[in-house]
């Protein structure tokens, strides 16, 4: 084969030498990389069960959750990750978290950017050694001295990219150290985002929330116990994400004492930093949920779909570590979504044959997400001919947080729904010469068909609730649905809140109502941090009606997962068999969609 050379941007410097491991799917790392062994545990991705390590990744982007930083983290610290990422297009969260190790612990990867053509080029070569050295990517090694990667030498290029960045007063004084170390070093790893993201000027923003309190592995507690120490505090208003634990419970719930005490302190140390300890993945349900316009900086992929599509505030989709990094400066990149024209979509998609929504379940609303991030995966699209349904907050949020796993785009729109789409033209990026798709829903059942694993008769044993986090209105509706039923004793029923809403809902009496059927909550802590004992080890199936949960969970639990909506779920909680695809899908197939 003909020698192959190309060359690329490296935000990462470095010289390795692997064996090319190469898809064109995005990946998430969390909940699609076991950060222990460096095994692809996502069961829908084409590198499933194919290892890390020593390889040379080629994947067009990241997708799903902004905790793939930490687990990139993890994987450098315990030498379980690649030697080299060569992307398709700039990836921010995978990115961020090689930066993280190079700044805090001395240890880094080549990450590079290639040209779409060269990209597609080097996955035909899936399988060779290939060589990267400082911005080139070899096929043959005779072309290249190979010298022992210097952990430093990508630091000091990044940064000097990162000095065209227009710095106020206050900035300079956070780089010189005059806020303290903690301060200085979230500047230098702000600055060097700001590169990525060619963003010339910070900005102020009014709060940020916190996903980096999830718990990757030891990695994730030294970084954070690193600012604690160097004085870092907190200087705009924080709330933290879904934690690893139920903190009040996790020792009656019989969590490993080991994990349980690693998750507790670095609750502990985040919040000793001046966050609150909010503990959801929701924020958006509490009352300090920013307003139209304003400028936040989120982390947690579905909250930050959310935030951008639904209230309209102002967001990237913020990696894990730089999310504290902001919150102990107050400042951020001005680049991404936080600027009006990078809020536009590049693609246009019109639902047409829509069923009437006396005819469709809640079960639509993640069937329809999953299925437009699968076809953008990183484009903003803006949805037409969903108005006449007037989606309430959580069809909105089940939308967002499924599309939010299979895309890497920070938002959606949905004309007469979401509050910028107020027509098509008012949200079209028409310099982009946007592309225009039409979606039948007929062709959910694909989705339908991805997000249920698990086989008839399968009994299910556990009917898992909340990914992301009930609602208030969630809980009542399930109160509602529960009355005058019957739990089967075989099957268990757990939904996971934020404490916020469980003190509402107890107030209300709908917790001692539901732990009367035998419902159990969980708070603090959700479905994709949950393993044993909570999650029964037996061969039952799982039912969800999360789109997000049905994709990770076969590969962070083991367990074949059924998928439906709410009133399918109690039905299984009862006893009830797990039927075929809703009714309102099966007359889709059928061609007869009622109005």
């Amino acid at each position: 084969m003909a020698t192959k050379a190309f060359q690329g941007t490296a935000y990462v410097q470095g010289k390795v030498s692997g064996k090319l491991l190469a898809s064109n799917t995005e990946l998430s790392f969390w909940g699609g990389v076991n950060p222990q062994t460096g095994k692809i545990i996502d069961r829908h991705h084409t590198l499933s069960g194919q290892f890390l390590q020593d390889t040379i990744l080629a994947i067009p982007g990241g997708r799903g959750s902004c905790s793939g930083s930490g687990v990139i983290l993890e994987l450098l610290l315990n030498e379980k990750g690649p030697k080299a990422i060569l992307f398709e297009r700039r990836e921010d969260i995978l990115t961020l978290g090689v930066m993280i190790a190079e700044e805090m612990f001395g240890k880094a990867i080549p990450v590079m950017i290639l040209r779409p053509e060269d990209f597609r080029e080097v996955l035909g070569l899936d399988g060779r050694c290939l060589h990267v050295a400082d911005g080139h990517v070899y096929s043959d090694e005779s072309l290249i001295t190979l010298d022992e990667h210097s952990p430093g030498n990508g630091v000091e290029q990044s940064l000097s990219l990162a000095s065209d960045v227009e710095l106020s007063d206050i900035d300079r004084a956070f780089l010189d150290g005059a806020y303290g170390e903690a301060a200085r070093v979230s500047m230098r790893i702000i600055l060097r985002m700001a590169d990525l993201l060619s963003a010339r000027e910070l900005m102020d923003i009014t709060q940020v929330h916190v996903d980096s309190c999830i718990y990757t592995g030891p990695g994730s507690l030294m970084f954070a116990e690193k600012l604690r120490d160097w004085g870092g505090k907190v200087r705009v208003p924080t709330s933290l994400n879904s934690i690893s634990i139920d903190q009040q419970r996790w020792r009656a719930q019989g969590i490993d004492p080991v994990f349980g005490e690693a998750a507790g302190k670095l609750a502990d140390t985040y919040i000793n930093m001046g966050a609150r300890p909010t503990f959801t993945c929701a924020p958006y349900q509490l009352e300090s949920a920013p307003k139209l316009g304003e400028q936040v900086a989120w982390a947690e992929s579905n909250a930050v779909v959310y935030v951008n599509s639904v209230l309209g505030a102002k967001t990237m989709k913020y990696p894990d570590f730089l999310d504290i990094s902001i919150a102990l400066t107050g400042r951020a990149p001005k680049g991404g979504p936080h600027v009006e024209a990078n809020r536009l979509a590049s693609l246009i998609v019109r639902v047409t044959d829509v069923p009437g929504a006396a005819i469709i379940d809640d079960s639509f609303y993640s069937l329809l997400g999953y299925h437009l991030g699968a076809i953008s995966p990183s484009q903003i699209p803006v949805v037409e001919g969903l108005e006449s349904l007037s989606p309430c907050k959580d069809d909105l949020k089940a939308f967002g947080a499924a599309f939010a796993t299979m895309s890497s785009a920070p938002m959606f729109h949905i004309v007469g729904v979401t509050p910028e789409a107020t027509s098509l033209d008012a949200v079209i990026d028409k310099r982009s010469h946007p592309r225009s798709i039409e979606i039948v829903p007929k062709r959910l059942a694909e989705s339908w068909n991805q997000l249920n694993s698990a086989s008839h008769p399968q009994p299910v044993d556990l009917v898992s609730l909340g990914n992301p986090h009930f609602s208030l209105t969630e809980t009542r509706k399930l109160a509602e649905l529960c009355r005058g039923r019957t739990k089967d004793n075989n099957v268990a029923i757990t939904v996971t809140c934020g404490r916020s809403t469980y003190g509402l809902a107890s107030q209300a009496g709908l917790i001692q109502e539901l732990e009367a059927f035998g419902v159990q909550f969980i708070t603090d802590t959700c479905w994709c941090m949950i393993t044993g004992p909570i999650i029964p080890p037996s061969t039952g199936a799982i039912m969800t009606h999360s789109g997000k949960y049905a994709h990770y969970g076969p590969g962070l639990t083991g367990k074949p997962f059924f998928f439906g909506s709410l009133v399918r779920c109690v039905e299984a909680a009862c006893g009830g068999c797990i039927r075929d695809m809703p009714g309102w899908l099966l007359g889709c197939l059928d061609s007869h969609v009622p109005k």
